[in-house]
């Protein structure tokens, strides 16, 4: 068993990264193959269109090269660039008003509720209907329902992406998950929403 191999990988990614900052082309493009895939998927949760998903990764790559400087290695640098890439998803968004995608099953986590928090749906209700949910949430509970539940951010993380406090995006998760479940027992009882 190599005990070295992580330490080798992160002394290699450290390396790759300090070339970076000097614009080694070379080092930018190796980085931007090890990324690009897990950030496009990151993009695809959040817009429709595969092309404004690329444009969204590409526009993340451009400012993660311009501001590495700022990179200060406290998180890795692949939860760096996905914030980024978050960021210009939403903004994205906002400038186009569009509606959140869809989700894939594969992506789309089981709703991590504590158990005190009433959170009961009926057993017929599928994922398929969760995923209309969400997209039938106002935007702004939309955005924070996506980021907690989905991607897995905290309070404090979403705060700092959506620019709100902390008490807003608890808020806002709380009134989301709760018309959330408002949405799926109207559907449950035959409903359209």
């Amino acid at each position: 068993m190599n005990y070295n191999q992580p330490k080798e990988k992160s002394m290699f990614q450290v390396d790759i990264i300090e070339q970076c900052k000097q614009n080694n082309r070379k080092a930018q493009m190796q980085l931007y193959n090890q990324y690009c895939d897990g950030m496009y998927i990151v993009a695809k949760r959040f817009l429709k269109d595969a092309a404004d998903a690329e444009d969204v990764v590409q526009e993340a790559f451009i400012k993660a090269f311009t501001k590495l400087h700022q990179y200060k290695a406290e998180v890795t640098f692949g939860a760096w660039l996905k914030r980024i890439v978050v960021n210009k998803s939403i903004d994205f968004l906002k400038s186009k008003k569009q509606e959140l995608v869809e989700l894939d099953e594969v992506h789309l986590k089981v709703i991590d509720t504590p158990k005190d928090d009433k959170w009961l749906v009926a057993d017929t209700i599928t994922i398929n209907d969760v995923k209309k949910a969400i997209n039938a949430l106002p935007s702004k509970y939309q955005y924070v329902v996506m980021l907690y539940l989905i991607e897995g951010y905290d309070h404090q993380e979403i705060s700092k992406i959506l620019s709100i406090s902390e008490v807003a995006s608890r808020t806002q998760l709380s009134r989301g998950k709760a018309k959330l479940q408002e949405i799926l027992t109207l559907k449950n009882n035959g409903t359209r929403y």
